[in-house]
């Protein structure tokens, strides 16, 4: 990573996390797209594979993707066999998504592909340090989502 020319940015915490953000999220989006896949199908075979067979409204609250982006993706997931689509038997007008065996397996693909980005950008921490470096990017993310 280039030095910025304004010295003063690498003492920021809202540049340094928008730099380490930046960089992590080029790494996640390049392995998954190693593998054919993108962030919302990894975030919703996770959301499936944890809450169950759901409504496409329910997966797009449960996973935080836009309804619009929620059918776009389950379309593109549907397609290569990894979810299923039913008319729910409670309400014809809605489908109810289900993750099959071979999301599963894909779901395992693109959870390893996560991990491994996970140990490549935090390697020069040690255990404790990652686990202190969450927990404080959570308590920061949990007090401005208030």
């Amino acid at each position: 990573m280039d030095e910025p020319a304004f010295s003063r940015l690498p003492s920021l915490p809202s540049w340094l996390l928008t730099q380490t953000a930046l960089h992590a999220g080029r790494l996640v989006a390049d392995g998954f797209a190693a593998d054919g896949a993108r962030g919302y199908h990894y975030r919703l075979l996770g959301t499936l594979a944890e809450a169950g067979p759901s409504s496409q409204a329910e997966l797009g609250r449960r996973s935080g993707i836009h309804l619009s982006d929620v059918v776009a993706a389950l379309n593109e997931l549907a397609a290569d066999g990894y979810v299923q689509r039913a008319p729910d038997p409670a309400d014809k007008r809605r489908n109810v998504v289900t993750l099959t065996e071979a999301g599963r397996e894909r779901l395992a693909v693109l959870e390893a592909r996560v991990t491994a980005v996970q140990d490549h950008v935090l390697a020069p921490l040690n255990p404790s340090e990652r686990n202190q470096l969450v927990a404080l990017l959570r308590r920061l993310l949990d007090h401005h989502a208030r």
